[in-house]
């Protein structure tokens, strides 16, 4: 994986000027995600994996796919993709992207993961913590898992912040063990 994203960085950074030039941040979001899902397909991945077809004909294929989704930009960007035998890197760029994007808007996304569902007025208060701490706009991601037991985890950009009951059951049991 590190190697596909280590590949998709200069075509990420290519789209990302491109968008932020045009103020088309949005465009091309909606644009790479729906090329990252076409990828991914089954059906569309082993199509584009045969040995058989050329660049030129998964060029073509992408860009009936996506017909409605590419204006000429689009276009020249799954062609040269398709040139250089690199389409299976599209998710990789949708997600670069869209970490560019964020950093240049000012935002994080912060991932949170709780014992139990959380309520708006949780998530505002996390994100309004967290939005002064980083100095940034927040976007909670949330997710539950019931083995933490209570309390949440909570993952942004590099700061991890473990206030889940099953962490802290296994940082006292850590202790004593010492």
């Amino acid at each position: 994986m590190a190697d596909f994203r280590t590949a998709a960085r200069p075509y990420a950074k290519a789209v990302f000027e491109m968008a932020r030039d045009s103020g088309q941040y949005d465009a091309w979001a909606d644009r790479l995600g729906f090329l990252s899902s076409a990828v991914q397909t089954p059906e569309l991945s082993s199509m584009l994996d045969s040995p058989n077809i050329s660049q030129q004909q998964r060029f073509e294929i992408i860009e009936k796919v996506a017909a409605d989704k590419l204006d000429d930009g689009g276009r020249n960007f799954v062609r040269l993709l398709s040139e250089n035998n690199r389409l299976d890197l599209l998710p990789d760029i949708a997600g670069i992207f869209e970490t560019l994007r964020a950093d240049a808007e000012g935002e994080v996304e912060a991932h949170v993961t709780s014992a139990f569902e959380l309520e708006p007025a949780q998530s505002e208060k996390i994100a309004a913590a967290l939005s002064k701490r980083l100095d940034r706009k927040v976007k909670i991601v949330s997710s539950v898992d019931k083995d933490l037991i209570g309390g949440a985890i909570i993952k942004a950009g590099d700061l991890v912040i473990d206030g889940s009951i099953k962490g802290r059951l296994a940082k006292m049991s850590q202790n004593l063990e010492a």
